[in-house]
């Protein structure tokens, strides 16, 4: 006896869509799950703060009679700044974001009603979060060593947000390394761009001690601006007005050119995914 299957019909009805849940509830969930990832990757994490630390002492230890003859200069608070932007610049979830394009969730990621930019802004958000924390021991350490803010909590809150931002801005070119190579070592070496930006500039000794060549380049170092309007918080009486806007611009100049980069570079995953 043969029995022949007939295909049982679907009921006919509406077809079930995923329904996209919303712009910020996207960024969130795209920063939550980049935050809970770093207790997971605290490898990456320590060795900057380490880097950090150790050079503030030593660079204090090297220079500060050098420069004791400069009438009321205090050089442990001068090189905090210099601490602070070694300890967060380079921070980024770039190489987890490298990660997921290589093991496909990315693609995935773009099958989902997700918006696109929220993929790229969470990640955003939890770098300038990371940073934020990262400042801590850096000023922590200062605090100990005898750096005071003449503006006071007000003036501590505002050198983390400025840390931050450049953290966040100078984070743009690894993710835009990230989204156009997939490359993790490409990802990796994005620290070393910020090296001319570091030592052509007044990180060690102030500007006036810098003569010749490197005195013009540090004119057109953003960095110089950034560690002014930094410096101005803790050496500093009152609020330096011009030297915060200053570091502002430089900041909003260098995000500018990044950000513009990595949301091209995230268009053209986007394509080929």
């Amino acid at each position: 006896m043969t029995t022949i299957d007939h295909p049982v019909p679907f009921p006919a009805g509406p077809v079930i869509r995923a329904r996209p849940a919303g712009w910020l509830r996207d960024l969130a969930s795209i920063a939550g799950r980049a935050l809970r990832a770093v207790p997971r990757d605290i490898s990456v994490v320590i060795p900057p703060v380490f880097i950090a630390l150790f050079f503030f002492i030593v660079n204090i230890g090297t220079l500060k009679n050098v420069t004791s003859s400069i009438p009321g200069f205090n050089y442990t608070s001068f090189e905090m700044a210099t601490a602070i932007l070694l300890g967060v610049t380079g921070v980024s979830r770039a190489p987890a974001l490298v990660l997921d394009v290589q093991s496909k969730y990315f693609d995935r990621l773009l099958l989902t009603p997700v918006r696109r930019t929220a993929i790229l802004l969470g990640h955003m958000a939890a770098d300038v979060a990371v940073a934020a924390v990262l400042t801590v021991p850096i000023l922590v350490l200062g605090f100990i060593l005898g750096v005071r803010f003449h503006d006071g909590p007000l003036g501590v809150a505002v050198f983390i947000l400025l840390a931050s931002l450049w953290s966040l801005a100078f984070a743009g070119f690894a993710y835009a390394i990230a989204l156009k190579t997939g490359n993790p070592a490409a990802v990796n070496s994005t620290f070393l761009l910020f090296f001319p930006f570091l030592f052509l500039t007044s990180s060690y000794v102030p500007r006036s001690q810098l003569s010749g060549w490197l005195n013009t380049v540090a004119g057109f170092n953003p960095v110089t601006y950034l560690l002014g309007g930094l410096r101005s918080l803790v050496t500093g009486t009152g609020w330096q007005w011009t030297q915060l806007g200053e570091a502002l611009l430089a900041v909003a100049i260098v995000g500018l050119i990044s950000m513009t980069m990595c949301f091209a570079a995230l268009r053209g995953r986007v394509k080929r995914g």
